[in-house]
């Protein structure tokens, strides 16, 4: 089965990405389709990225760094909690994922959003931002807000929709990851490739 990610978009005190992730774990854990893992970024520690040279280019010397990639190469997908601030992903997200190149190759990802707007601005961001790691995202996300998944905008409390809306995402992400497993396996190697 695949392996898939469910990785915290937020390392801040007080936030609601690790109680959202595990939310997010139960329903994908009912459908018993792929195997999920919570990895929580705030358990790397990860200083902000300024190795003189990019991952694309080779792995860091980095022990921190080296632990982080490990961790995401072990997956074949993911899930994205993305929280929203200021109309984009955390910075804790996106130093995250500056440390990464190689790990995400071919490989896809989902969205389990949150904000004023259900993390829609964030989300996008993020799709940028994959899409230059050469990871193949999904159109279905889950956007939760916070008028209506969050009880006095704090207490997590989702909405029956909003379980819909994870179903959704995943239902195309294992598809997806399945298929990106065949890319990385050079099924679809482009043509001329083995002349």
């Amino acid at each position: 089965m695949p392996k898939i990610a469910i990785i915290t978009g937020s390392t801040r005190e007080g936030r609601k990405s690790l109680e959202v992730a595990q939310w997010t774990k139960e329903i994908a854990d009912a459908r018993g389709d792929a195997t999920y893992e919570i990895v929580d970024t705030a358990d790397f520690n990860l200083p902000v990225w300024d190795a003189p040279t990019s991952p694309a280019w080779g792995p860091s010397d980095d022990p921190v760094a080296q632990a982080w990639s490990n961790k995401i190469a072990e997956f074949d997908g993911f899930v994205f909690v993305v929280a929203e601030y200021n109309h984009s992903i955390t910075g804790s997200l996106k130093n995250a994922l500056d440390y990464l190149y190689t790990e995400l190759n071919n490989k896809a990802a989902g969205f389990v959003g949150y904000g004023s707007a259900g993390g829609a601005r964030a989300i996008e961001h993020l799709r940028g931002i994959l899409s230059e790691q050469q990871v193949a995202h999904v159109r279905a996300a889950a956007g939760l807000s916070l008028f209506h998944d969050f009880e006095n905008f704090s207490t997590f409390k989702p909405t029956p929709m909003a379980a819909k809306q994870v179903e959704g995402m995943l239902d195309q992400l294992v598809v997806w990851t399945r298929a990106m497993s065949a890319v990385r396996e050079g099924a679809f190697a482009p043509a001329g490739a083995n002349a």
